[in-house]
């Protein structure tokens, strides 16, 4: 791939920023809240579970869009994706008709994939009061609480079958019995 994973956790601070400024407070959940907390495991997206924007999604769908993202339509089933609108005013309209639980922003040039849930599966504003802030790599995040994490872990779990959930539940699971 050729990217500096720097660049990713440039452009993920600078998106996260720009949804904080739209008074959204992304809180960092999935694979990579668990890197920021030390899990040796492997990912390559960002996931943000947010308020649902409502009357600011156009804002939202023009922050990524600035950044070279597009709005994924449709994944394979190993979850690649597969095909992606290319043009900003038909993904807004998408988001608005559909009024999804979450969307996919994908980076052709790049590969970085940032997904946002909308109040889903745990509600954004009670993730964000439990939140803690990590600095990463000079970048400040809002990651869930570990105890959310394990929450969502299992609820992804009992959704999909993902080898790597049972893992993230056991780091999650061992990190909690030290604390």
């Amino acid at each position: 791939m050729g990217v500096d994973p720097t660049a990713y956790l440039d452009t993920a601070a600078a998106v996260a920023t720009e949804l904080r400024a739209l008074g959204l407070e992304p809180v960092m959940v999935g694979g990579m809240a668990l890197v920021a907390l030390g899990s040796r495991r492997v990912t390559h997206d960002f996931d943000f579970v947010v308020h649902r924007p409502a009357e600011r999604l156009a804002d939202v769908v023009d922050a990524f869009y600035r950044r070279g993202f597009e709005l994924v339509s449709r994944v394979n089933d190993d979850g690649d994706v597969v095909a992606t609108i290319d043009n900003r005013n038909i993904a807004k309209a998408r988001l608005k008709i559909d009024e999804p639980d979450s969307a996919y922003f994908y980076n052709p040039d790049t590969l970085l994939r940032i997904d946002l849930l909308f109040d889903f599966p745990l509600p954004a504003a009670a993730l964000a009061a439990r939140a803690t802030r990590l600095k990463v790599a000079g970048h400040v995040f809002a990651i869930a609480s570990e105890e959310d994490l394990l929450e969502l872990k299992r609820i992804a779990k009992s959704a999909r079958a993902f080898a790597g959930d049972a893992q993230d539940i056991a780091f999650l699971e061992s990190r909690l019995k030290r604390a």
